[in-house]
Parts: C-alpha cells; structure tokens; sequence
C-alpha cells in the first residue's frame, strides 16, 4: 500500500467494477490507475475503495453514510449503475440518485469537481453470462445507453470529468481474456483497457 505523507489521497466509489470482483487486488482499475500515475511521477496512493458487488445507487449511497467520516481526498472516482439496469430500475431514478452521489463525490474532493473521475457503465451483455442469461440483449445495451448519455450529461453539468470505456468492453468484452472466470465481470486485461483511456484524463486534472 502506497500512502505516504505526501501521496494524494484516492477514493474509488461504485460496485464490483470498482471493487474487482474475481480479480487480484492489482488488477483492480483503481489500483492499476494509481499504480500508473506514480510510475510517471504523480504520488497518488493506493485507493481507499468504497464498493461491494451488486450495490445500486441507493445502496452505494447508504454505504458512504455507514463508512462516514470518510475524510477529504485530491481524487475521487465514481463508477455506478449496472445494478439498477440489471434490476430493471428506471433511468429517471438513476439519473437522480447519480446526480446525488456525484455531489458527494465532490464534496469528498473538498468541492473540486476537477478532482472527480468517473467511468461509463460497461455493457455486461456481451459477456458470456450475459449471453446465457436469455434476456434481450439489444434491450440491455439500449438501456446501459440510457444510463450512460444521462450520467454524462450530469457531469457535463457538474463540470466533471467522464471517461466512456463502453466502447471498448462492447469490442474486446466478450473475448474470454477480457472476462473475468465468473464469465461475468472483467479481467484484469480488460480493466488495463479501462485504466489506458482513463489514464490521461487524470493526468490533466492532478496536474491541475
């Protein structure tokens, strides 16, 4: 663990994209993100991760209330809402509920909203659980759309940073390297992916 007195402090919010289920600890994007600021001389720590497979919007957000005080950060990352797609919950209610959560995340980054990254929504369709499962899969990417266009137009409006790594789970996620044993969630491979676009755009807001 990287958490030295002059590191900057990294909190990583969402769910089990954020949290790596059924990947090693390094092969968290998190913690490939951090390890890969400080090889070019950025001493961002290691994450303090607050995530749990399966959690939604709303759970994400009781979770911040049990985990208080967390404390202030220089970096903060939200990545949330396949859970609520999966369960079948509206776009209006994630939009709320995100929009919620990403003023908390500011608030963690001490009311830098320059400070604060988050992901889009990978479409977990394209995996091999999501091809099994027999639901529709258009329908499944059509709605991770939704989601996705509305949490980018909150940060659009927050002055937020949004890196989309939809593109790149559709074209390489349903490649076994890229999934994780559960054929579910990704590998460590496919998460180097997510950490290579979202790695510039961090660079820029640190650097600020």
């Amino acid at each position: 663990m990287t958490d030295q007195p002059q590191a900057i402090r990294y909190l990583a919010l969402g769910d089990s994209y954020t949290i790596g289920e059924s990947v090693p600890e390094a092969g968290r994007w998190p913690m490939q993100l951090a390890a890969a600021l400080r090889r070019e001389g950025i001493a961002l720590a290691d994450p303090r991760i607050v995530a749990t497979t399966g959690w939604t919007t709303d759970e994400l957000d009781a979770a911040i209330d049990a985990a208080e005080p967390l404390g202030d950060y220089g970096f903060v990352s939200l990545l949330i809402g396949v859970n609520n797609q999966y369960r079948g919950r509206g776009v209006g209610e994630y939009r709320d509920q995100f929009a919620a959560l990403l003023r908390r995340a500011i608030g963690f980054a001490g009311g830098r909203s320059d400070r604060v990254l988050v992901l889009s929504i990978p479409d977990w369709g394209v995996t091999r659980f999501g091809r099994d499962s027999g639901r529709d899969l258009a329908r499944i990417s059509r709605e991770l759309d939704e989601y996705n266009a509305a949490a980018r137009d909150i940060c659009a409006e927050q002055d937020v940073a949004f890196v989309d790594i939809a593109p790149v789970s559709r074209e390489r996620g349903a490649d076994d390297a890229m999934q994780a044993d559960d054929g579910l969630h990704p590998s460590a491979a496919l998460y180097a992916e997510w950490t290579r676009l979202a790695l510039p755009v961090a660079r820029g807001l640190l650097a600020r």
